[in-house]
C-alpha cells in the first residue's frame, strides 16, 4: 500500500485525515493557458490543483481523492468492519480499496478485499485485484471463486461508464451498471450485508430502488463532502441485506 491509511475505523487513521482534507485554505492556483491546451483541461488543472482534498489525499498516500468518499461514508454508517469480506467493482486506482483493506484488516488476513476494474491497478497490499470488466461474463465467476465461504460483507461500486456528453444517455449508461452491481450485491452478499453504489443525480431508476427496497432493510442516497458540489454524482446506499426474498 502506498504510504499508511492508519488503524482502521475505530483508530485516528483513516477518518482523521478528512479534517485535514476540509480544512486546507483555498490556494486559488491560476494556471497560464498553454497553446496546446484546451479550456476544460485547463479548468480541470486549475480545480486539480485548488482541490484539498487532492492535496491531502498525496499527503496521506492514499491512490485517489475519491478515497476520502468511501472514509465519509463509513465513518457515518459503519459498513466496513474487521474481519468483512468486500467486492470493488470499478476500482482502479484503488482509492476505495485502500480503505477497505485498511479497514476490514485484510492486510493481516483477517478481512478481504477482491477488486476488479477495466482498467489497469497497480498492486495493493491486502487487495486481490484483476484487470476484467465487470460486464464480461468471465468477471462474476471469477469474483465468487475468490470469496471467502462464498459471500461477501459489502459490495462496492465506484464505476461509471465514459459520458458521451447527452445527459439522457450518460445517466442511462451508469443506472445500467448500478443495476448490474446490484443485481449482483444481491447474488453474493451475506445476510446482513451492505451495498454501496454510484449513481447520477437525477433520481435513482424505480426498479432499481424498487429491487433494493425489497432486498435491504434501509436504503438511502449519500452525497459525502469529498463528493464535489457542482458534480451530478450520488451514491446509494443500502444496508442490511435480507437474504433470500
Amino acid at each position: 500500500m502506498k504510504g499508511k491509511s492508519g488503524r482502521g475505523s475505530g483508530g485516528k487513521g483513516t477518518g482523521s485525515a478528512i479534517g485535514t482534507a476540509g480544512g486546507q485554505r483555498d490556494l486559488n492556483v491560476r494556471l497560464k493557458t498553454a497553446r496546446k491546451r484546451t479550456a476544460s483541461s485547463q479548468r480541470w488543472l486549475e480545480r486539480q490543483l485548488n482541490d484539498p482534498y487532492v492535496t491531502a489525499s498525496k499527503r496521506a498516500g492514499f491512490r485517489s481523492r475519491a478515497a476520502y468518499k468511501i472514509i465519509e461514508i463509513d465513518d457515518k454508517y459503519r459498513f466496513l468492519k474487521p474481519g468483512g469480506r468486500v467486492i470493488d467493482l470499478g476500482a482502479a486506482p484503488g482509492g476505495w480499496s485502500q480503505i477497505a483493506a485498511d479497514r476490514v484488516q485484510s492486510i493481516n488476513g483477517s478481512g478481504q478485499v477482491i477488486a476488479i476494474d477495466i482498467l489497469d491497478m497497480e498492486p495493493l497490499a491486502g487487495v486481490e485485484s484483476a484487470t476484467l470488466d465487470f460486464m464480461d461474463e468471465s468477471a462474476e465467476g471469477w469474483l465468487k471463486d475468490k470469496l471467502k465461504d462464498g459471500a461477501a460483507d459489502v459490495v462496492l461500486s465506484d464505476m461509471a461508464a465514459p459520458t458521451v456528453g447527452h445527459a439522457k444517455t450518460d445517466h442511462l449508461r451508469i443506472m445500467m451498471l448500478a443495476e448490474a452491481a446490484a443485481h449482483f450485491a444481491c447474488d453474493v452478499l451475506a445476510p446482513g450485508g451492505a451495498f454501496v453504489c454510484k449513481v447520477f443525480q437525477g433520481g435513482t431508476e424505480r426498479d432499481l430502488l424498487d429491487l433494493l427496497k425489497r432486498r435491504f432493510s434501509t436504503v438511502r442516497h449519500v452525497k459525502p463532502p469529498a463528493s464535489r458540489s457542482d458534480s451530478a454524482e450520488l451514491y446509494v446506499l443500502a444496508t442490511g441485506f435480507k437474504g433470500d426474498a
